[in-house]
């Protein structure tokens, strides 16, 4: 009898790809399969060769790219030397995630299920589309699909006599067991953050703990929406970039939410605890010290602030005692209660833990151990650079609108990392922020010679002002900025700086303020008022235009 061994390999960018995969794992062990559920790049892909069943799910990012946490593996499958039949023994099917209202729909997952096919692998499905545009969002593709893809593999996979499928009425054993230490066996914790030793270029699981040297409102106080310039220092840090490139920030939970989460879990803050993995081969999480606090973990690491999604009340439903609140978790998790969850989640943006108020007989039953499958851990957030290294050496600077909005819940929707680096106050001592730099997707001319077109409404001008820096030092003149915002008085981000670079002949700017005057004027209205120009630097010029939003 074939071994029942299964792999579930993901790409994922913001969570949703991984979420899947750890579903379809859940689903592999109710029909007792030995399963492990790997991000891509973490997986051997030497391997593959000796695989006999694998899922790959996988989305697709900007223009038809892998996500980040399966770029090598990306470049790997694409070899030219690859033998044609080095995967003739692998059963394999794709589920790709990815959003209609981009040209590319899901582009990697096409690609991807193209290319196992070529290398000899046997598809036991067509590849799965899941749209982020459909009403049900991609589970209206993945439900089905899944159905019909564990019907052909229980086909060749059968289930070892005498055993049935674990029923959906038991709950699965955690990922992790939490075990509490003593506090008499502890020595004093030294800063959970160390400023990185320069060993290593700061990355996700070694960032650079960044001194935050101001942080500045660059909006009018009677202007609605806050928007800050700040400044890192990353002196020491060996973090180099230039202009178009992205600085990614680790943001963490606010006490208020961290202390409101342990009551209603009735958890203490400060207890010790190490975590052992379940099953022998899982790797514990690599952003977690061990050992750690409850405060540590539920600050640095669980998203208690992202909307959950439905795995999340799947999950919650095996913990309830109260009738009344198992019976909506379980609607809210199965296939029919989808456009209900949306309406509840979704839709108004409500958190993880506004969830959990809602739910208090089930949220003070959840066993610590299951936090770690329950919640996702805190994603960085990508932010363009808005400076460069020749006019700030070893500074990084950002501008970032502070992320604040209303929906039909009483209290305001706030962003995570926005909301907590506008609270940052570097003037009242030392304040640290965990970041590294990863390549933009913006490459600027090298020929010194061509001009460059730079269209960047509100704080979409991040990147050119990097860029603008930099070429304004290396003495390049052919810089033309479109930029636009609701009133010159109040948005009008780095005037002073522009109107410099143009008095000093590196810059030609248009503005455009939209609500300065009875009829609106946008940056569109200005290009083409503008557009022989335009097109003189196009059809003469060679220049390359650049548009952020």
């Amino acid at each position: 009898m074939a071994e029942r061994k299964f792999l579930v390999l993901f790409g994922s960018q913001t969570g949703t790809a991984q979420d899947m995969a750890e579903r379809i794992g859940r689903e592999a062990k109710r029909r007792r399969f030995q399963c492990r559920v790997e991000a891509l790049d973490s997986y051997d892909v030497a391997n593959l060769i000796s695989e006999l069943l694998v899922v790959f799910v996988c989305a697709t990012t900007g223009q038809g790219d892998p996500p980040d946490n399966m770029k090598m593996f990306w470049r790997f499958l694409f070899r030219k030397n690859l033998p044609p039949g080095s995967l003739c023994q692998l059963d394999y099917a794709v589920l790709g995630l990815g959003d209609s209202s981009y040209p590319k729909f899901n582009f990697v997952a096409k690609k991807l299920h193209k290319r196992v096919l070529q290398l000899g692998g046997n598809p036991l499905l067509p590849v799965a589309l899941g749209d982020d545009q459909h009403d049900l969002g991609p589970d209206a593709v993945v439900d089905p699909w899944l159905l019909a893809l564990w019907d052909k593999i229980l086909a060749l996979y059968p289930l070892p006599p005498g055993l049935e499928i674990i029923g959906p009425d038991v709950r699965l054993p955690p990922k992790y067991t939490l075990h509490y230490l003593a506090e008499d066996s502890l020595h004093p914790e030294g800063g959970l953050l160390q400023p990185t030793a320069p060993r290593a270029v700061p990355s996700e699981l070694h960032p650079f703990a960044a001194r935050m040297v101001s942080n500045q409102r660059v909006t009018a106080e009677s202007h609605f929406q806050d928007v800050r310039l700040i400044e890192f220092d990353v002196t020491g840090s060996g973090i180099t970039f230039s202009a178009g490139d992205v600085v990614m920030i680790q943001p963490q939970n606010c006490p208020e939410d961290v202390q409101q989460f342990c009551q209603l879990l009735r958890l203490d803050p400060d207890r010790h605890f190490v975590l052992k993995p379940t099953e022998p081969g899982t790797a514990l999480p690599a952003l977690l010290p061990q050992p750690c606090t409850i405060r540590h973990l539920v600050t640095h690491y669980l998203d208690i602030s992202c909307v959950p999604r439905r795995s999340f009340f799947e999950l919650l439903s095996y913990f309830s005692t109260n009738e009344l609140e198992r019976e909506k978790l379980q609607e809210f998790s199965s296939a029919q209660g989808q456009e209900e969850l949306y309406s509840y989640c979704n839709r108004p943006r409500r958190t993880t833990l506004e969830a959990l108020w809602d739910f208090p007989h089930t949220t003070c039953a959840i066993p610590p151990e299951y936090l770690l499958d329950l919640i996702p851990r805190i994603r960085p957030r990508a932010f363009s650079i808005a400076s460069s290294m020749l006019a700030h050496p070893d500074r990084i600077q950002i501008l970032m609108a502070v992320v604040r909005y209303k929906t039909r819940l009483s209290k305001p929707r706030r962003g995570l990392c926005s909301t907590w680096l506008a609270s940052l106050n570097p003037e009242q001592g030392d304040v640290r922020v965990p970041l590294w730099v990863k390549k933009g997707g913006m490459k600027f001319p090298a020929d010194p010679d061509t001009p460059v077109i730079m269209i960047g409404p509100g704080t979409g001008v991040a990147p050119f002002r990097a860029a603008i820096q930099e070429r304004a030092a290396q003495g390049r003149r052919g810089n033309c900025l479109f930029f636009g915002c609701r009133q010159k008085s109040k948005d009008f981000y780095c005037q002073i700086e522009w109107e410099e670079l143009v008095t000093k002949g590196f810059l030609t700017l248009f503005t455009a303020f939209s609500r300065d005057q009875e009829e609106k004027v946008y940056v569109q209205h200005r290009i083409r008022e503008n557009r022989r120009l335009v097109w003189e630097l196009l059809g003469n010029g060679g220049a390359h235009v650049y548009l952020a939003g």
